[in-house]
């Protein structure tokens, strides 16, 4: 018996008594393969003339692969190239385009489009649809027939982060027979597979366990922990440049980085003493360890902290201050006289009073990184603060990227403030981003020349099975053949 031999029948067995047909080997395998159709134009229409050569490339690869993830740096046009992406797509079809985006964000992008003379419309529910691009907020998901629409958006596509959210399963779910999806994000952080997986999923590659089945082993018994396959690391990223194209600054693929040079960015620590009482038995207070302990140290100096940034905020211009606790930022935006963008509001008053700060009419702003940290272009604002700091560096780091982004035309300067208690917080926040730079800059470099290469022009490449060895059947199984 030639095991490896690929035309050697294989017999399919029988379902509920029915003889099922016998297949070559060849045709099982080929039952298994990755069935990733493109779904995109074949004649890519006339692109607006503002986009960039990097920028063009990337709308015209997306739209030929009809659904594509933009996974682009803070400051690259994620905007324009939506805008643009939705536009030739809308064109072609005469259809109707949804577009996604986190509360405010709608607004914003609606300016945008006017800015660069894209049609578009803001719309709250289905019956204000019409042929072209439609922008709408996540949250009103639910008074939409996704159905409907030819096309659909997700901008700041991290909203998929979760295996278990909402919004992730909802859109997943709705948008699966619609031909063109399109996801763009300034991150997902880069170790996170799970939310590569998502994306993947959500523009119908391959679902998220597939994924992980495929590329990746366990790292102890933890579900959460997962590792590339050694073998699977340069298939991995082939895989991932078939859908999704990645960059932090134009030159990752190849072009210049003429005007895409970030200014500086100044991290200002600020480590405020606090009298705390030490531990019975200790004849000093120790810093927080444990998470319960430095939540616990962040309660017990709010005042301190608070007295602190008041102080160290510049008399006058634009300021954002971050908080994580109410109690922060209430005490904050009455010492300071500024508003408070709280989670109690209604979301019609959260958008107001984001936009209000965007075009100026606000200059002092306290609010918390979950509320307002993303999809938000704040370059008219160049100082910034947490006055309180949790350990999630996403929310960290999009939080700074709403100032210190391509299109800032000034030195970006960012206060952390923290309790001496809290122990090594900040030290905590800066590791992570450390560790990832190290990955974006690793992820960048196994992409870089598949992206560049399916940017341009170049087939696309789908991972494909090869076998090399042949079968060794154990001793029992040749003597029962």
């Amino acid at each position: 018996m030639d095991s490896a031999n690929s035309a050697a029948p294989v017999d399919a067995g029988s379902a509920n008594g029915i003889s099922l047909p016998r297949r070559s080997y060849a045709e099982f395998l080929a039952s298994k393969a990755i069935d990733d159709p493109m779904t995109g134009l074949t004649d890519i229409p006339d692109l607006p003339a503002a986009l960039f050569p990097f920028q063009r490339d990337i709308v015209a690869w997306a739209l030929r692969r009809g659904r594509a993830a933009l996974l682009a740096g803070t400051g690259l046009g994620k905007s324009l190239m939506e805008l643009a992406w939705g536009q030739a797509v809308c064109d072609a079809t005469g259809g109707m385009v949804l577009l996604f985006a986190p509360l405010a964000v709608a607004a914003q992008m609606l300016r945008e489009a006017e800015k660069f003379g894209i049609p578009a419309r803001v719309v709250s529910c289905q019956a204000e649809c019409a042929p072209g691009i439609n922008i709408t907020n996540y949250q009103k998901l639910s008074h939409f027939d996704l159905s409907l629409f030819i096309g659909v958006i997700l901008d700041e596509s991290s909203i998929l982060k979760s295996t278990t959210g909402h919004y992730r399963t909802a859109l997943i779910d709705a948008c699966r027979q619609i031909p063109f999806r399109l996801a763009a994000t300034a991150t997902p952080a880069p170790n996170d597979f799970m939310e590569l997986g998502n994306h993947a999923e959500f523009l119908g590659t391959m679902s998220y366990t597939d994924m992980l089945a495929t590329f990746f082993s366990h790292d102890g018994g933890s579900t959460q922990k997962w590792r590339l396959k050694g073998h699977a690391e340069d298939v991995f990223w082939a895989w991932m440049a078939s859908w999704a194209v990645m960059l932090r600054k134009p030159s990752d693929l190849g072009y210049s980085d003429d005007g895409y040079e970030l200014p500086p960015l100044h991290y200002h620590q600020h480590d405020v003493a606090i009298d705390a009482t030490p531990a019975e038995g200790q004849l000093f207070a120790l810093p927080a360890v444990t998470l319960s302990e430095r939540i616990s140290a962040r309660k017990d100096s709010i005042e301190e902290r608070v007295a602190h940034a008041i102080s160290v905020t510049p008399p006058t211009g634009p300021f954002v201050w971050w908080c994580n606790l109410n109690t922060e930022a209430d005490a904050l935006s009455r010492g300071l006289g500024a508003v408070n963008l709280h989670g109690s509001l209604d979301d019609e008053r959260k958008e107001q009073i984001l936009i209000d700060f965007s075009e100026g009419r606000i200059e002092r702003l306290v609010t918390k990184p979950t509320i307002a940290g993303f999809g938000m272009n704040w370059q008219h604002c160049a100082d910034t603060g947490f006055v309180g700091l949790n350990d999630s560096w996403e929310q960290f780091y999009q939080a700074v990227r709403r100032f210190w982004r391509f299109g800032q035309s000034r030195a970006v300067n960012c206060h952390m403030i923290a309790a001496e208690t809290e122990g090594a917080t900040v030290a905590n926040l800066r590791r992570k981003e450390a560790d990832a730079d190290r990955m974006a800059a690793a992820m960048v470099r196994h992409m870089a020349d598949l992206s560049s290469a399916n940017v341009r022009g170049a087939s696309r490449t789908v991972a494909t099975y090869a076998p090399s060895q042949r079968i060794i059947l154990p001793s029992f199984l040749k003597d029962a053949a």
